[in-house]
């Protein structure tokens, strides 16, 4: 068995991947909290624990980190909803999506703060997100295609709709709130909405 080494004292051993997720994971923390042009590169750095001269290094500066955090959360987020979708899933993921934004409040955050300081019709990352989009359309035609989901609805508004429902409660929580007479974090308004979402999910099936 080959000797251990020894860390010398006052040297910390590099890990690029984890500097670099601590970075995403800070900087989602620090966009969710103050929004693109709130947040700040020292504070990100400073949740990060690295300083500001390693964050430039992996992402050049706030727009590509953002850029960065965007298109992690994405591609993380799909990847999770896939691994527990049903073989033959139809509209049972809604169900799901809003589960994953009930444990993703910090992507819901920054999603509402991105909307409120966007000025014009375009979004940071724009050409990449909207090819994403398309692949999420496609896909449900897919399901159209193969009759399990309704085709007398366009692609494009049902996507529409399972993002909206499955995240309304958590972006505008004071909204919900006052309809509901509770919070939305509420661990029993979870349990029924997604049971209320699999309920309505007849509605995208032939």
């Amino acid at each position: 068995m080959p000797p251990k080494v020894k860390k010398p004292a006052g040297v910390v051993l590099r890990d690029p991947d984890r500097t670099r997720q601590r970075i995403l994971d800070a900087a989602l923390k620090e966009f969710s909290a103050r929004g693109f042009a709130g947040a700040r590169v020292g504070g990100i750095a400073r949740r990060a624990r690295v300083n500001k001269r390693m964050l430039y290094h992996y992402f050049g500066d706030k727009e590509g980190l953002f850029r960065a955090v965007l298109r992690f959360k994405i591609s993380d987020r799909r990847s999770r909803i896939e691994a527990q979708l049903p073989e033959n899933d139809s509209s049972s993921s809604l169900p799901l999506w809003f589960r994953q934004n009930c444990r993703d409040i910090d992507w819901v955050r920054l999603l509402a703060w991105e909307s409120l300081q966007t000025d014009d019709d375009t979004v940071l990352d724009e050409r990449e997100r909207r090819r994403l989009t398309l692949e999420a359309i496609a896909r449900v035609k897919r399901k159209q295609a193969a009759g399990r989901l309704r085709k007398d609805v366009l692609a494009t508004y049902l996507q529409l709709a399972k993002v909206s429902l499955t995240m309304f409660p958590m972006a505008l929580p004071q909204i919900a709130r006052l309809i509901l007479g509770c919070s939305p974090h509420s661990p029993k308004f979870q349990r029924e909405y997604a049971r209320f979402l699999e309920t309505i999910s007849s509605a995208f099936r032939p």
